[in-house]
Protein backbone atom coordinates (compact mmCIF):
# COMPACT_ATOMS: atom_id res chain seq x y z
CA UNK A 1 0.00 0.00 0.00
CA UNK A 2 1.05 3.60 -0.96
CA UNK A 3 0.43 6.75 1.01
CA UNK A 4 0.06 9.82 0.57
CA UNK A 5 -0.17 10.25 -3.12
CA UNK A 6 -1.31 13.74 -3.78
CA UNK A 7 -1.55 13.95 -7.49
CA UNK A 8 -4.83 12.99 -9.52
CA UNK A 9 -5.07 9.76 -12.15
CA UNK A 10 -5.15 13.11 -15.06
CA UNK A 11 -1.85 14.39 -13.79
CA UNK A 12 -0.49 10.86 -14.14
CA UNK A 13 -1.69 10.31 -17.43
CA UNK A 14 -0.90 13.42 -18.57
CA UNK A 15 2.66 12.40 -17.49
CA UNK A 16 2.61 9.28 -19.45
CA UNK A 17 1.51 11.14 -22.87
CA UNK A 18 3.86 13.47 -22.26
CA UNK A 19 6.78 11.41 -21.68
CA UNK A 20 5.78 9.36 -24.77
CA UNK A 21 6.43 12.67 -26.75
CA UNK A 22 9.90 13.05 -25.53
CA UNK A 23 12.56 15.00 -28.42
CA UNK A 24 15.29 12.99 -28.70
CA UNK A 25 17.39 16.18 -28.06
CA UNK A 26 18.27 17.51 -24.79
CA UNK A 27 17.77 21.45 -25.37
CA UNK A 28 14.03 20.51 -27.70
CA UNK A 29 13.12 18.64 -24.50
CA UNK A 30 14.05 20.97 -22.20
CA UNK A 31 11.45 23.71 -24.07
CA UNK A 32 9.12 21.59 -24.32
CA UNK A 33 6.24 22.21 -21.78
CA UNK A 34 5.56 18.98 -19.59
CA UNK A 35 4.47 18.39 -16.19
CA UNK A 36 7.70 17.28 -13.75
CA UNK A 37 8.30 15.62 -10.80
CA UNK A 38 11.56 16.87 -8.67
CA UNK A 39 12.62 14.63 -5.50
CA UNK A 40 14.97 14.53 -2.85
CA UNK A 41 16.51 11.33 -1.05
CA UNK A 42 18.95 11.00 2.19
CA UNK A 43 20.69 7.69 0.84
CA UNK A 44 22.00 6.66 4.14
CA UNK A 45 25.57 5.97 3.61
CA UNK A 46 25.52 5.07 0.17
CA UNK A 47 29.68 3.57 -0.33
CA UNK A 48 30.92 1.33 -2.57
CA UNK A 49 32.86 -1.55 -1.20
CA UNK A 50 36.51 -0.26 -2.76
CA UNK A 51 38.72 1.53 -0.01
CA UNK A 52 39.77 4.97 -0.95
CA UNK A 53 42.78 6.38 0.41
CA UNK A 54 41.77 9.69 0.24
CA UNK A 55 38.49 9.05 1.98
CA UNK A 56 37.59 7.82 5.45
CA UNK A 57 35.37 4.55 4.41
CA UNK A 58 36.89 2.22 6.40
CA UNK A 59 33.87 1.75 7.92
CA UNK A 60 32.09 0.61 4.70
CA UNK A 61 34.70 -2.49 3.66
CA UNK A 62 33.90 -6.56 3.37
CA UNK A 63 36.74 -6.71 6.16
CA UNK A 64 34.91 -4.18 8.33
CA UNK A 65 32.59 -4.60 11.39
CA UNK A 66 30.00 -3.99 9.35
CA UNK A 67 30.66 -6.53 6.65
CA UNK A 68 29.64 -4.24 3.63
CA UNK A 69 30.28 -6.62 1.00
CA UNK A 70 29.63 -6.55 -2.68
CA UNK A 71 25.99 -8.27 -2.23
CA UNK A 72 25.09 -5.79 0.40
CA UNK A 73 26.14 -2.96 -1.67
CA UNK A 74 24.03 -3.99 -5.04
CA UNK A 75 20.89 -4.85 -2.02
CA UNK A 76 21.19 -1.72 -1.41
CA UNK A 77 21.20 0.04 -4.89
CA UNK A 78 18.04 -2.33 -6.00
CA UNK A 79 16.71 -1.41 -3.04
CA UNK A 80 16.95 2.83 -3.45
CA UNK A 81 16.23 2.17 -7.16
CA UNK A 82 13.12 0.64 -6.67
CA UNK A 83 11.99 3.56 -4.43
CA UNK A 84 13.42 6.05 -6.29
CA UNK A 85 11.56 4.83 -9.41
CA UNK A 86 7.95 5.19 -7.99
CA UNK A 87 8.86 8.99 -7.01
CA UNK A 88 7.00 11.71 -8.83
CA UNK A 89 5.01 10.99 -11.38
CA UNK A 90 4.40 8.55 -13.66
CA UNK A 91 8.32 8.43 -15.34
CA UNK A 92 10.16 9.34 -12.26
CA UNK A 93 11.47 12.61 -10.91
CA UNK A 94 13.40 14.80 -13.46
CA UNK A 95 15.61 15.78 -10.99
CA UNK A 96 16.54 14.02 -7.98
CA UNK A 97 18.67 15.72 -5.30
CA UNK A 98 20.67 13.59 -3.16
CA UNK A 99 22.71 13.12 0.26
CA UNK A 100 24.60 10.78 2.12
CA UNK A 101 26.62 9.42 -1.01
CA UNK A 102 30.43 8.45 -1.13
CA UNK A 103 31.36 9.25 -4.65
CA UNK A 104 30.55 9.83 -8.35
CA UNK A 105 30.57 5.50 -8.80
CA UNK A 106 27.91 5.02 -6.74
CA UNK A 107 25.62 6.97 -8.71
CA UNK A 108 26.65 5.50 -11.77
CA UNK A 109 26.18 2.47 -10.27
CA UNK A 110 23.00 3.70 -8.88
CA UNK A 111 20.91 5.06 -12.33
CA UNK A 112 22.76 1.85 -13.78
CA UNK A 113 20.02 -0.22 -11.56
CA UNK A 114 17.42 -2.28 -14.36
CA UNK A 115 14.65 0.06 -13.05
CA UNK A 116 15.88 3.50 -14.06
CA UNK A 117 18.56 2.32 -16.93
CA UNK A 118 16.11 3.79 -19.53
CA UNK A 119 15.66 6.93 -17.33
CA UNK A 120 18.39 8.47 -18.94
CA UNK A 121 19.90 10.01 -15.83
CA UNK A 122 23.04 11.52 -15.72
CA UNK A 123 24.99 12.83 -12.48
CA UNK A 124 26.57 16.07 -11.15
CA UNK A 125 28.85 15.59 -8.08
CA UNK A 126 31.77 17.31 -7.18
CA UNK A 127 34.21 15.32 -4.18
CA UNK A 128 33.38 17.30 -1.03
CA UNK A 129 35.61 17.93 2.51
CA UNK A 130 33.04 16.36 4.80
CA UNK A 131 34.68 14.10 7.42
CA UNK A 132 32.09 11.55 7.02
CA UNK A 133 33.38 11.21 3.14
CA UNK A 134 29.74 11.99 2.01
CA UNK A 135 28.54 14.32 -0.28
CA UNK A 136 25.25 15.72 -1.89
CA UNK A 137 24.76 15.48 -5.70
CA UNK A 138 21.84 15.59 -8.15
CA UNK A 139 20.79 13.05 -10.76
CA UNK A 140 18.96 14.30 -13.32
CA UNK A 141 17.17 13.21 -16.99
CA UNK A 142 19.34 14.02 -19.61
CA UNK A 143 16.26 14.45 -22.23
CA UNK A 144 14.45 16.87 -20.32
CA UNK A 145 17.06 19.60 -18.34
CA UNK A 146 19.93 20.97 -19.87
CA UNK A 147 22.45 22.32 -17.55
CA UNK A 148 23.89 25.68 -18.21
CA UNK A 149 25.83 26.09 -14.95
CA UNK A 150 27.21 23.69 -12.06
CA UNK A 151 29.41 24.31 -9.03
CA UNK A 152 29.88 23.24 -5.31
CA UNK A 153 30.20 26.50 -2.58
CA UNK A 154 32.25 25.76 0.20
CA UNK A 155 30.72 26.03 3.70
CA UNK A 156 33.58 27.14 6.41
CA UNK A 157 31.98 26.78 9.82
CA UNK A 158 32.14 29.27 12.50
CA UNK A 159 34.64 28.72 15.46
CA UNK A 160 35.46 24.70 14.44
CA UNK A 161 37.76 23.08 12.12
CA UNK A 162 35.11 20.30 11.63
CA UNK A 163 34.29 20.19 7.89
CA UNK A 164 30.86 19.64 6.23
CA UNK A 165 29.28 19.44 3.13
CA UNK A 166 29.71 21.92 0.12
CA UNK A 167 26.10 23.58 -1.23
CA UNK A 168 25.19 22.09 -4.79
CA UNK A 169 24.04 25.05 -6.81
CA UNK A 170 23.07 23.85 -10.81
CA UNK A 171 21.31 25.81 -13.52
CA UNK A 172 19.54 24.78 -16.39
CA UNK A 173 16.54 24.64 -18.29
CA UNK A 174 13.46 22.67 -17.49
CA UNK A 175 10.18 22.09 -19.38
CA UNK A 176 11.72 25.66 -21.19
CA UNK A 177 12.11 27.72 -18.11
CA UNK A 178 15.26 28.61 -16.48
CA UNK A 179 15.83 26.76 -12.58
CA UNK A 180 18.48 27.37 -10.51
CA UNK A 181 19.06 24.63 -7.86
CA UNK A 182 20.66 24.41 -4.63
CA UNK A 183 21.57 20.74 -2.86
CA UNK A 184 22.03 20.77 0.59
CA UNK A 185 22.80 18.52 3.63
CA UNK A 186 23.42 20.58 6.64
CA UNK A 187 25.55 19.74 9.33
CA UNK A 188 23.92 17.39 12.29
CA UNK A 189 22.68 18.51 15.75
CA UNK A 190 25.43 15.64 16.95
CA UNK A 191 26.87 17.56 20.45
CA UNK A 192 23.11 18.80 20.81
CA UNK A 193 21.04 21.11 19.19
CA UNK A 194 21.61 23.85 20.76
CA UNK A 195 25.25 23.36 20.48
CA UNK A 196 25.17 23.08 17.22
CA UNK A 197 22.84 25.29 16.16
CA UNK A 198 25.53 27.77 14.90
CA UNK A 199 26.87 25.79 12.48
CA UNK A 200 22.94 25.20 10.70
CA UNK A 201 22.75 28.95 11.43
CA UNK A 202 26.26 29.78 9.46
CA UNK A 203 24.86 27.68 6.38
CA UNK A 204 21.51 28.98 6.29
CA UNK A 205 23.08 32.59 5.79
CA UNK A 206 25.20 31.11 3.14
CA UNK A 207 22.35 29.77 1.29
CA UNK A 208 20.67 32.85 1.85
CA UNK A 209 23.14 35.08 0.40
CA UNK A 210 23.71 32.71 -2.24
CA UNK A 211 19.66 32.93 -2.94
CA UNK A 212 19.79 36.78 -2.79
CA UNK A 213 22.58 37.10 -5.46
CA UNK A 214 20.59 35.28 -7.51
CA UNK A 215 17.59 37.45 -7.13
CA UNK A 216 19.60 40.33 -7.69
CA UNK A 217 20.57 39.05 -11.21
CA UNK A 218 17.15 38.19 -11.89
CA UNK A 219 14.34 39.69 -9.60
CA UNK A 220 12.30 36.77 -11.01
CA UNK A 221 14.67 34.16 -10.84
CA UNK A 222 13.16 30.51 -10.25
CA UNK A 223 15.36 29.06 -7.37
CA UNK A 224 14.22 25.76 -5.79
CA UNK A 225 16.32 24.92 -2.72
CA UNK A 226 16.31 21.31 -1.32
CA UNK A 227 18.09 19.16 1.08
CA UNK A 228 18.38 17.36 4.55
CA UNK A 229 18.59 20.20 6.82
CA UNK A 230 18.75 18.37 9.86
CA UNK A 231 16.28 21.36 11.33
CA UNK A 232 12.57 21.74 11.51
CA UNK A 233 10.92 24.19 9.56
CA UNK A 234 9.76 26.20 12.42
CA UNK A 235 13.42 26.62 13.18
CA UNK A 236 15.65 30.05 13.51
CA UNK A 237 18.20 28.81 10.86
CA UNK A 238 14.99 28.03 8.55
CA UNK A 239 12.23 30.24 9.57
CA UNK A 240 14.63 33.27 9.98
CA UNK A 241 17.79 33.35 8.87
CA UNK A 242 16.98 31.39 5.36
CA UNK A 243 13.23 33.16 5.29
CA UNK A 244 11.56 30.09 4.79
CA UNK A 245 7.89 30.00 5.61
CA UNK A 246 4.55 28.95 4.81
CA UNK A 247 3.42 30.83 2.84
CA UNK A 248 2.28 30.81 -0.57
CA UNK A 249 2.41 34.29 -1.11
CA UNK A 250 5.50 35.24 -0.18
CA UNK A 251 6.12 39.00 1.01
CA UNK A 252 8.31 40.41 0.57
CA UNK A 253 9.56 39.24 -2.51
CA UNK A 254 13.07 37.65 -1.12
CA UNK A 255 10.78 35.41 1.35
CA UNK A 256 10.74 31.62 -0.13
CA UNK A 257 7.93 29.18 0.09
CA UNK A 258 8.88 26.21 2.33
CA UNK A 259 6.29 22.99 0.61
CA UNK A 260 6.66 20.83 3.42
CA UNK A 261 5.95 23.47 6.74
CA UNK A 262 2.96 22.14 6.66
CA UNK A 263 4.08 18.43 7.22
CA UNK A 264 5.57 20.15 10.00
CA UNK A 265 2.54 21.48 11.55
CA UNK A 266 0.05 18.52 11.48
CA UNK A 267 3.21 16.54 13.39
CA UNK A 268 4.46 14.73 10.15
CA UNK A 269 7.96 13.91 8.51
CA UNK A 270 10.67 12.05 6.94
CA UNK A 271 12.87 11.19 9.78
CA UNK A 272 12.03 9.72 12.97
CA UNK A 273 14.14 10.32 16.06
CA UNK A 274 13.20 8.32 19.18
CA UNK A 275 9.69 7.74 18.17
CA UNK A 276 8.94 11.43 17.42
CA UNK A 277 8.82 12.69 13.54
CA UNK A 278 10.65 15.59 11.95
CA UNK A 279 10.29 17.34 8.86
CA UNK A 280 14.02 17.53 8.13
CA UNK A 281 14.01 16.89 4.40
CA UNK A 282 12.36 20.38 2.65
CA UNK A 283 12.01 21.67 -0.47
CA UNK A 284 11.75 25.97 -0.62
CA UNK A 285 10.38 27.73 -3.51
CA UNK A 286 10.99 31.04 -4.98
CA UNK A 287 8.14 32.90 -5.24
CA UNK A 288 8.75 33.33 -9.22
CA UNK A 289 7.79 29.43 -9.03
CA UNK A 290 4.24 29.96 -7.38
CA UNK A 291 2.32 31.98 -10.11
CA UNK A 292 1.20 30.49 -13.30
CA UNK A 293 3.33 31.82 -15.65
CA UNK A 294 6.06 29.30 -17.11
CA UNK A 295 7.18 26.71 -14.87
CA UNK A 296 5.53 26.45 -11.57
CA UNK A 297 4.68 24.58 -8.55
CA UNK A 298 1.38 22.39 -8.60
CA UNK A 299 -0.48 23.09 -5.30
CA UNK A 300 -0.64 20.92 -2.65
CA UNK A 301 1.70 18.41 -4.73
CA UNK A 302 4.66 18.61 -1.46
CA UNK A 303 4.50 14.42 -1.05
CA UNK A 304 6.56 12.36 1.79
CA UNK A 305 7.00 9.13 -0.39
CA UNK A 306 5.85 5.94 1.98
CA UNK A 307 4.86 2.17 1.18
CA UNK A 308 5.05 -0.49 3.15
CA UNK A 309 7.92 -2.17 2.67
CA UNK A 310 10.34 0.90 3.40
CA UNK A 311 9.27 1.18 6.93
CA UNK A 312 9.90 -1.35 9.97
CA UNK A 313 6.69 -4.10 9.82
CA UNK A 314 6.95 -5.04 13.31
CA UNK A 315 8.61 -5.05 17.09
CA UNK A 316 9.08 -1.21 18.47
CA UNK A 317 10.52 0.53 15.83
CA UNK A 318 7.15 -0.45 13.98
CA UNK A 319 6.08 2.55 11.15
CA UNK A 320 9.52 3.97 11.23
CA UNK A 321 12.03 3.86 8.22
CA UNK A 322 13.92 0.43 7.56
CA UNK A 323 17.24 1.31 7.49
CA UNK A 324 20.24 -0.55 6.25
CA UNK A 325 21.46 -0.86 9.97
CA UNK A 326 20.52 -0.62 12.70
CA UNK A 327 24.00 -0.30 14.60
CA UNK A 328 26.17 -2.78 13.42
CA UNK A 329 23.09 -5.05 13.01
CA UNK A 330 22.57 -5.65 8.86
CA UNK A 331 19.14 -4.94 8.18
CA UNK A 332 19.09 -4.69 4.71
CA UNK A 333 16.45 -2.20 4.29
CA UNK A 334 16.85 1.37 2.85
CA UNK A 335 17.31 4.70 4.57
CA UNK A 336 16.78 5.78 7.74
CA UNK A 337 15.22 8.89 6.39
CA UNK A 338 12.13 8.75 3.37
CA UNK A 339 11.75 10.43 0.39
CA UNK A 340 10.09 13.84 -0.87
CA UNK A 341 8.57 15.24 -3.58
CA UNK A 342 6.63 17.68 -5.68
CA UNK A 343 5.63 18.65 -8.64
CA UNK A 344 5.71 21.53 -10.80
CA UNK A 345 3.62 22.22 -14.20
CA UNK A 346 3.79 24.76 -17.50
CA UNK A 347 0.28 24.09 -18.16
Amino acid sequence: MKYPVKFAASLILAAALAGCQKSPTAKSAAQAPKEVSVAFYNLENLFDTEDDPNKDDQEFLPTSDLQWTPERYKKKLANMASVIQNLGDADGPELLGVCEIENRKVLVDLAAQPVLSDRNYEVIHFEGPDERSIDVALLYKADVFKVLEQKAIPVTLPNSKDKTRDILQVKGILAGDTVTVLVNHWPSKRGGAEESDPKRQAVADLVRRTVDAEMIRNPKAKVLLMGDFNDTPDSKAIAETLNAVNNTQPEPARQLYNAFAPFAEQKKGSYNYKGNWDMIDQMMLSKSLLTKKGLHYVPNSATIYQEDRILEQEGKFKGTPFRTYAGKKYLGGYSDHLPIYINLSTR
